[in-house]
C-alpha cells in the first residue's frame, strides 16, 4: 500500500510559489546584497518580465520531477548554487529562504474555520462588538482557500501610492488579496477615491488623535479568526501605538510586516527574521542619455584637471564626482542604456573622447581627456594636407545661415537618441567640437563675428526652442 502521509510537492500550484518565492529572494539580493551573486549574473536585469521568464521557467522544469520535500530542497538549493556565493549559504538569509520553501512545500489547511492548538475544529465566528460592519467591510474573501497576505493602512498617518504597493507585494511570500485602509474620510478630499479606485475597503473613523490606529487596531487584532488562510499581515503606521497589534498578531502565527515611514525611506521589519528593508521615497533622478552622460564625464573630468593641475586623474575620483554632483552612480546610467557593460567600459569604449591608462595591474586606473583637435593636427601634418576630405571643416561655415544649417543637421541626429525631444546645451558643444576639431563658441566669436555664445545664437535662431530645466538648458527643433 503507497504511503500517503508525505505531501506530494509534485503539483504545478506548489511549484509555482515555490519557484516564485526563489525568483522573489533573488530580485531582493540583487537589490540589496548584490556581492551574494555570482559575478556573470550581478548585471542581469532580474526585474525585467524577460528574465522573470527566463528564470522561473527553468526552476519549474528543475523541480518538476521531485517527488517529496526532501529532494525539492536539494534541488532548490543546486539551483541557487549556480546563482549565488558560498558565502549566501552561511548567512541567515538563506536559512529564512528554505524554510519559506520548506513551509510552501506543506499542503495547505482548507478548514471552514480553524483548528486550535488542542487540535479540536472550531467555526469561524465574529467576537468583537463591531461584527456586521467588521464582516461587510473584510469578510467575503473568508472562502478563499490559498494563502494570502492581507495589508492594514493607517491612510492618515503613511501614504502608499502604486509603486510603494508592489514594492510591499515583492516583500510578501503570498499575494496580497486584502487592503483595509483606516481615515476619517470627511478630512481626506477625494483620497476615498482613489484608495477604493486601487481595490482598498475603507473604514471610517471620527476625527481625533490616534482614531484610526485604534480602529485598525480593533479590526486587525481578529484577523486569524476571519481568515484562516491568511499568513503574512503588513501593519502599515508609523505610530508606536500600533505595537500591541503586530505582538497580538504575531502570537497566532502570523509574519507580521512593520511599515513605517523614516525620513525619505518606507522600512519593513520582518517580525519573524528581524530582516528589515528600504524603499526610497524620493523620486530617482533623471538617466542621461548616453552623449549627455559622455558630455558630463568630460566636463567632471576638465574641471578636475583645471583644479588639481593633473593630466590623469583617478576613475575612482571621476565616480565619485559625477556621485556627488548629479546624484546618480556612473554603473546606473551605463547599466540603463548598456545592459551587462561595467562602468569604466563606458570610457574605453569612447576613444575619441578619453584615453584610458592603468601602469600595472595592482595601480588603479587614471583618465584623462583625448584631445581631437590635436590629433587631427597631426594627421594634417602627417597627410602633408592631402587627406582632409576625411574629415568635417569649418571652412564651409562662413555666415550665421551656414552654421544655422550645420546645427540643425547636428541637433536632429542627437534628438534621436532622446526619448525627450530635447538633448542639452554641453552635449551640443561636445559633438560639435567632436566632428569639427574646433570649439564652436570660438567660431561664433572669432570666424562669425557674433557677440555672443552657443546659448546666444540658439536662441537667435528661430528653428530652435531653448528652456531651462533642472539646472542646464535644454535645446529642440522648433514646430513649423
Amino acid at each position: 500500500m503507497p504511503d500517503n502521509s508525505k505531501p506530494n510537492v509534485n503539483e504545478s500550484a506548489i511549484i509555482d510559489k515555490i519557484s516564485t518565492c526563489v525568483y522573489q529572494a533573488v530580485l531582493d539580493i540583487q537589490q540589496k546584497q548584490p556581492e551574494w551573486l555570482n559575478e556573470k549574473y550581478r548585471k542581469v536585469n532580474w526585474g525585467d518580465g524577460k528574465s522573470q521568464s527566463i528564470f522561473l521557467r527553468r526552476l519549474q522544469e528543475e523541480l518538476s520531477n521531485v517527488v517529496d520535500q526532501k529532494a525539492l530542497l536539494i534541488k532548490v538549493r543546486k539551483f541557487l548554487i549556480l546563482l549565488l556565493v558560498p558565502s549566501f549559504f552561511e548567512s541567515v538569509e538563506f536559512k529564512s529562504l528554505m524554510a519559506k520553501v520548506r513551509q510552501l512545500s506543506q499542503p495547505e489547511i482548507q478548514p471552514n474555520g480553524r483548528v486550535n492548538t488542542d487540535g479540536k475544529h472550531t467555526e469561524s465566528s465574529i467576537t468583537t462588538p463591531e461584527s456586521p460592519k467588521l464582516e461587510s467591510a473584510i469578510a467575503p474573501s473568508v472562502a478563499q482557500p490559498n494563502s494570502i497576505a492581507i495589508l492594514l493602512l493607517d491612510a492618515e498617518n503613511l501614504q502608499l501610492d502604486v509603486d510603494t504597493e508592489k514594492f510591499l507585494a515583492g516583500v510578501c511570500s503570498y499575494p496580497i488579496q486584502i487592503k483595509v485602509a483606516f481615515a476619517n474620510w470627511r478630512s481626506m478630499g477625494k483620497q476615498d477615491l482613489e484608495f477604493h479606485g486601487r481595490g482598498y475597503e475603507l473604514i471610517h473613523v471620527p476625527q481625533g488623535k490616534d482614531s484610526a490606529d485604534f480602529k485598525m487596531a480593533t479590526v486587525g487584532s481578529s484577523i486569524f479568526v476571519h481568515y484562516p488562510n491568511a499568513r503574512e499581515v503588513l501593519v502599515c503606521s508609523s505610530d508606536n501605538g500600533i505595537t500591541h497589534l503586530c505582538n497580538t498578531l504575531q502570537t497566532h502565527g502570523l509574519t507580521v510586516y512593520r511599515v513605517r515611514k523614516q525620513g525619505d525611506a518606507l522600512v519593513v521589519l520582518n517580525s519573524k527574521t528581524s530582516q528589515v528593508q528600504t524603499y526610497s521615497l524620493k523620486a530617482l533622478p533623471e538617466i542621461p542619455s548616453l552623449p549627455e552622460l559622455i558630455a558630463q564625464l568630460k566636463g567632471l573630468i576638465k574641471d578636475e584637471q583645471q583644479n588639481t593641475g593633473l593630466q590623469w586623474i583617478k576613475l575612482s575620483r571621476v565616480a565619485n564626482l559625477f556621485q556627488t554632483k548629479y546624484n546618480l552612480t556612473i554603473s546606473q546610467v551605463v547599466s540603463t542604456h548598456l545592459p551587462g557593460k561595467k562602468s569604466r567600459e563606458i570610457f574605453s569604449d569612447y576613444p575619441v573622447d578619453f584615453a584610458v591608462h592603468q601602469p600595472t595591474s595592482q595601480s588603479p586606473p587614471y583618465v584623462t581627456l583625448f584631445d581631437i583637435s590635436e590629433v587631427k593636427k597631426v594627421e594634417s601634418d602627417r597627410n602633408d594636407g592631402t587627406d582632409d576630405s576625411k574629415n568635417l571643416h569649418t571652412a564651409a561655415i562662413t555666415s550665421l545661415e551656414d552654421l544655422e544649417k550645420v546645427l540643425l543637421t547636428l541637433i536632429n541626429e542627437l534628438i534621436l537618441n532622446s526619448a525627450s525631444g530635447y538633448v542639452s546645451l554641453e552635449v551640443i558643444g561636445t559633438e560639435f567640437h567632436r566632428q569639427y576639431g574646433q570649439s564652436i563658441n570660438a567660431l561664433i566669436k572669432d570666424k562669425l563675428k557674433f557677440d555672443g555664445n552657443l546659448l546666444k545664437i540658439l536662441q537667435h535662431f528661430s528653428s530652435f526652442k531653448v528652456q531651462y530645466k533642472k539646472g542646464k538648458w535644454l535645446v529642440a527643433i522648433a514646430q513649423p
